[in-house]
């Protein structure tokens, strides 16, 4: 044995139904993408909570119990169209839902009971359309993406494979 932690690359992610999937992919191909702009896997699309990083794998039983927060469903309205500093191309919610801003907040709050430190930037909801993506031009604006979220989702992160490893949903 080497004595190296076997680690496990991980984010929480309000992760969308295929029928929401397939309106964020139809966002996406709308707009004119310049040569070498890497786009987003159509199964890749998802509102990040808290990206994680790379965390010991035996911490992964506690993870999954510990990120269990209370939840309220929301509508998420996503339908602004953006180009982030650095060729980042993005679709941002028209407004953001103090339920989501909310649901953010008790995470972090779980990230610290956990002993983990969550991002010190101010949280900036999005799904990312694209990345080197300087130069794109935006579609025009169109109907947004209504999407009823009833839950997130503890995704790991594997060799450009997404997994959901667990889904916190809210009965209806």
């Amino acid at each position: 044995m080497d004595g190296k932690v076997e680690t496990t690359r991980l984010f929480l992610a309000l992760w969308p139904e295929p029928p929401v999937r397939h309106l964020l992919m139809q966002w996406r191909d709308a707009w004119a993408w310049p040569k070498g702009a890497s786009l987003v896997d159509p199964d890749k699309l998802h509102v990040t909570l808290h990206f994680l990083g790379a965390l010991p794998s035996e911490r992964l039983p506690e993870l999954l119990t510990g990120f269990a927060v209370p939840f309220e469903p929301l509508q998420l309205e996503i339908g602004r169209a953006t180009l982030w500093h650095g060729g980042i191309a993005v679709l941002e919610p028209l407004v953001q839902p103090l339920a989501l801003l909310a649901l953010q907040r008790r995470l972090s709050e779980a990230l610290v009971a956990l002993g983990l430190q969550p991002e010190t930037r101010a949280y900036r909801p999005h799904v990312t359309m694209a990345r080197r993506a300087g130069g794109a031009l935006m579609p025009a604006d169109g109907p947004p993406v209504v999407w009823d979220v009833r839950g997130y989702a503890l995704v790991e992160s594997k060799d450009g494979v997404y997994t959901v490893l667990r889904e916190y949903i809210t009965p209806a």
